[in-house]
């Protein structure tokens, strides 16, 4: 997988070592983790808490987590417990519960903005400008959060065009918010997956979550 990722990368004309490559592990085993971990897989991502906390506690030493999948409230205390980054917040109540435990176990916690660019109802994320902008002002106040960019989910399609346009929105974000409050904030983009990925890498993604292409289907 990663040589198709720098292969696109080079078609694009984009240097291949700014992407990185996420191992999207949710549903797999332990024993499935445990041979990606073994080639030299380190980045992974999980949806759910409870089952992140499940199969990574302490077991990858090495492993950087990322919890990609929407947090509920009850869930922030043990998010925070297990995860290097969350990459799914788009709601200020989300934000201040995450920020409330990184204070009681004394942790900074970097964290993504989701934002919802394909406008689908069943995806989570920030959808409007005014929402948008309380939730960066309020992190950027968060003494224990770290602000490292943003993240969409494009449409599920084979319109290659809406795929495109959501990514496009994505990009467009970063650039608008990197000159207003500056791109050390924001110089994650987390977009694409196994179906887009090619798309993802041409606007500009720099963190592809992938799952199928290297775990192979979901059982």
């Amino acid at each position: 997988m990663e040589t198709a990722v720098s292969a696109a990368a080079e078609r694009a004309g984009r240097d291949p070592s700014v992407i990185r490559l996420m191992a999207v592990s949710k549903t797999q085993s332990i024993e499935t983790i445990d041979e990606a971990y073994a080639g030299g897989m380190r980045l992974f991502g999980e949806n759910r808490v409870s089952e992140a906390a499940e199969k990574f506690g302490g077991r990858y030493p090495e492993a950087e987590l990322h919890l990609i999948g929407h947090i509920q409230r009850n869930k922030a205390k043990q998010a925070v417990e297990i995860a290097h980054t969350i990459q799914s917040v788009d709601a200020v109540r989300t934000l201040n519960a995450l920020e409330k435990y990184a204070t009681d176990w004394d942790k900074e916690i970097n964290i993504l903005i989701e934002m919802n660019t394909s406008g689908e109802e069943s995806k989570q994320g920030v959808r409007s400008e005014a929402d948008l902008r309380e939730l960066v002002e309020a992190v950027l106040e968060a003494p224990h959060i770290l602000l490292e960019g943003l993240m969409t989910m494009a449409p599920f399609t084979d319109d290659q065009a809406l795929i495109r346009r959501s990514f496009r929105s994505l990009k467009s974000w970063q650039e608008r918010l990197s000159r207003e409050y500056g791109a050390d904030y924001f110089r994650t983009l987390s977009m694409g997956m196994t179906n887009d990925y090619e798309i993802a890498v041409e606007e500009g993604s720099t963190l592809l979550r992938v799952g199928t292409a290297i775990f192979g289907s979901r059982s």
